[in-house]
């Protein structure tokens, strides 16, 4: 018998169990789901056919070709940790505070790996997604919530990436086209590009390796010219310190946790982990699985922080503590045709990816601006479209659409990208700081809608029997998501103190009771998860999760009965 066939022929026979136990689930609970749902064909939301894992019985322990046989989910995920809205952070950080927040970049990578790990044993556990799963465990109105709200992550994450690579196209073209014809071109390319998944699997995850190889060359470049001091940069990565720091900094390292770990990344890979052909009732092959997801997500957001570290430490070595007056004088010494957008004052140079990229070119020739916007236009064009496919997945998940693709990619992406289309037609180009800090404060308000609800289902024995959160995981969770919660909030606070209105006070204020009020639902659902059951009362079925827990779970298997590769 060829390698792999009984592997192959046991994920059949279990998968086909798992559709049926799944349905009768779903077809009990949801009352979105039509009453004939379950004669029809398995439903597929993204994946035609799974990628086959192959057997290698001579590395037990650790095989290089199962490893790329897994290789894909963390790549696609890792996306996010390098979109316009990061990028703009980190040259943000690196001319506000120069080297000083690398560990702050660091430490934000390092939590989000471990939120990602959660995201990714939820899907291999259940064979379910985020959306899915919220949507068979909660009840109808705190779903309702939560999908608003994680929609409303997406579509603040999207006007952020469709409009990077507006801007980008706008510098590659010496301005020639305008902030809307590059927002109307980036979803015209992105419908195209969302199709190749048809033509394989793997040729849509080879598409996102190479813009995350355009990034890492472009960004690279940059690195290589300004040529950074090597020991600063060190000294900022692994001293956790900020000397003569203010208030600006302070707000510069809260933006960077607020940038890196994203609401929507959590639905994004919980969904794509599902691609690899994992049979759910071996403990062995979902343990495999579980194993080499981590260690494909570790390799992709290391590849991620360098490419990071890269843009960090250009506008730390070239910018950190240049005034406006240093730039206009070098841009018009340069002949620059962007030297306008620089006042002759001494205030604090203040940069976006638009002037970033402009600056480059002052300072380094037209070659630095150009290789910059072809990075961001990767950056881009990469997060839109996995942004487009964490659309698909919670639109799915939570409402149990069952269209046309088409028809799906189609009503996801309008829903993000019209409020996207409106502020390319009325807002300038050169004036797009202040609607970043307001989506990075809208993003930062819906995390807790994604990380409670990770924690929440990957610590329940019901949902993920013995592959439940430990002891230390859930406190240790627990603790990383307070922690990233409460800076998220001070970012918040500290934006709508600035607005210096009473009027938005008084609203702020309305909404906070609201918002918070069901973040407290979440948490007391979380910690009743998470063990403290005397917050139960002994009403959680009436109160808080649905009527039926139970998922497709491994409860007739154990250790014992695992089959014999």
């Amino acid at each position: 018998m060829a390698p792999g066939t009984d592997r192959k022929a046991s994920y059949e026979d279990a998968s086909g169990e798992s559709e049926e136990v799944v349905s009768t689930i779903s077809n009990s609970m949801n009352p979105l789901q039509s009453p004939d749902a379950s004669s029809e064909e398995p439903f597929t939301t993204y994946f035609d056919s799974k990628i086959p894992i192959p057997e290698d019985e001579t590395h037990s322990c650790f095989s290089f070709r199962k490893l790329w046989a897994f290789t894909g989910p963390g790549f696609l995920m890792s996306i996010a940790y390098l979109d316009p809205g990061n990028i703009e952070s980190d040259l943000q950080s690196g001319a506000i505070a120069g080297f000083k927040l690398l560990w702050v970049l660091m430490l934000a990578t390092i939590i989000g790996l471990l939120l990602q790990r959660l995201a990714a044993r939820l899907g291999v556990v259940t064979g379910l997604h985020l959306a899915e799963v919220c949507n068979r465990q909660y009840q109808k109105v705190p779903r309702i919530i939560l999908w608003l709200m994680v929609e409303l992550a997406i579509i603040g994450s999207d006007m952020q990436e469709v409009i990077g690579s507006a801007i980008a196209m706008n510098l590659l073209s010496v301005g020639k086209i305008p902030l809307w014809g590059g927002v109307l071109i980036t979803i015209a390319d992105t419908f195209v590009f969302l199709f190749l998944d048809k033509y394989g699997l793997r040729k849509l995850e080879a598409l996102f390796g190479f813009l995350i190889t355009i990034m890492a060359l472009t960004f690279g470049y940059e690195y290589v010219t300004v040529k950074p001091d090597q020991g600063n940069l060190l000294k900022g990565l692994f001293v956790p310190y900020c000397q003569n720091c203010g208030t600006p900094q302070l707000e510069q390292a809260v933006g960077i946790v607020g940038a890196v770990i994203m609401p929507h990344n959590m639905y994004l890979h919980s969904a794509l982990v599902k691609s690899r052909q994992v049979n759910r009732t071996n403990k062995r092959e979902v343990q495999e699985a579980n194993k080499y997801f981590f260690i494909e997500s570790c390799i992709a957001l290391f590849v991620s922080f360098i490419i990071n570290i890269f843009v960090v430490s250009v506008f730390a070595e070239a910018f950190f503590e240049k005034t406006n007056e240093n730039v206009s004088a070098v841009c018009t010494n340069a002949s620059s045709p962007h030297s306008s957008l620089f006042p002759n004052n001494n205030k604090t140079l203040e940069v976006d990816i638009y002037k970033g990229g402009v600056v480059l070119g002052c300072y380094f020739g037209p070659a630095a601006l150009y290789i910059w916007a072809i990075g961001i236009l990767a950056a881009g064009q990469s997060s839109t479209m996995t942004g487009t496919y964490s659309g698909q997945f919670v639109m799915e998940g939570f409402l149990n659409l069952r269209w046309s693709r088409f028809a799906r990619v189609l009503l996801t992406r309008s829903i993000a990208i019209t409020p996207t289309l409106l502020v390319a037609i009325f807002q300038d180009v050169e004036h797009l700081t202040g609607m970043n800090d307001f989506l990075n404060v809208l993003m930062s308000l819906q995390l807790p809608f994604a990380l409670i609800p990770v924690l929440t289902f990957t610590s329940l024995p019901s949902v993920m029997n013995d592959f439940a959160n430990g002891l230390f995981w859930k406190i240790g969770g627990g603790v990383v998501i307070l922690v990233v919660c409460s800076i998220n909030m001070y970012f918040v606070v500290a934006y709508v103190m600035a607005l210096n209105h009473m009027a938005l006070y008084i609203g702020a204020a309305i909404l906070s009771v609201i918002y918070l009020s069901f973040v407290a639902y979440l948490t007391w659902l979380c910690l009743i998860a998470l063990g403290v059951s005397f917050l139960a009362c002994g009403k959680t079925y009436h109160l808080g999760f649905a009527a039926h827990p139970e998922l497709f779970l491994l409860n007739n298997v154990d250790a014992d009965s695992v089959v014999t590769r």
